[in-house]
């Protein structure tokens, strides 16, 4: 019989190990996003969140120390679903116009019911959290700066004629506020005021 080698047995064993790892921690964040996600009536906890997932609270600590370290890292992992896509949408190729265009379709679709509970709660949580409070002024810091981005091509195409800083700011802030609005009332279109928006600042400088 073949001896086994000792140096590449238990390399063998860990991609399999880190595979359930990465399972467990996915099923924990997704228990985690409900728990944060919903009304309330079950309280969020780390015993919570690892009895909705189906694993031990133990499990549970081993992946999260802290209630703290869940919420961040739900934080993290809904990136993809608001703050990247308005980043791929001022990066592609285009003019500062036909960036817009793509910028107003993106912000006037409706936002998934449980992104806005989220973000609610996690701003609750960052009042009193200033972990939580740090990781969610991170991200919305660079969701700020796409407008910010989206400014800098008009300076670009105007001969860097304007810092495109404010012009960014008051972008987001208004949007920001469009949003509120449409989170409240479904059928409110934000796109006209969105284009007036951008087209109204565009004519500033």
């Amino acid at each position: 019989m073949a001896q086994l080698d000792e140096d590449q047995a238990p390399t063998a064993r860990k991609p399999r190990a880190s595979a359930k790892g990465e399972q467990t921690r996915a099923r924990l964040l997704a228990a985690a996003r409900e728990l944060l996600a919903g009304d309330g009536e079950v309280p969020f906890t780390t015993r919570n969140v690892a009895a909705r997932a189906g694993v031990t609270h133990g499990m549970c600590h081993y992946h999260f120390q802290t209630r703290t370290d869940l919420i961040v890292a739900v934080v993290e992992a809904i990136r993809p679903e608001w703050v990247t896509p308005l980043e791929e949408a001022v990066a592609a190729p285009g003019t500062f116009a036909e960036r817009t265009e793509r910028v107003i379709a993106l912000l006037s679709q409706p936002e998934a019911g449980d992104l806005s509970r989220l973000h609610s709660a996690m701003h609750w949580f960052a009042v009193n959290d200033e972990r939580v409070r740090e990781a969610l002024a991170a991200e919305y810091a660079r969701w700020r700066a796409c407008f910010t981005a989206l400014f800098g091509v008009l300076a670009q195409e105007r001969g860097g004629a304007f810092d495109p800083y404010p012009l960014g700011e008051a972008a987001a802030a208004g949007t920001d506020g469009l949003a509120a609005f449409q989170s409240l009332d479904p059928s409110y279109d934000p796109a006209p005021p969105l284009r007036s928006l951008f087209l109204g600042l565009a004519a500033a400088p």
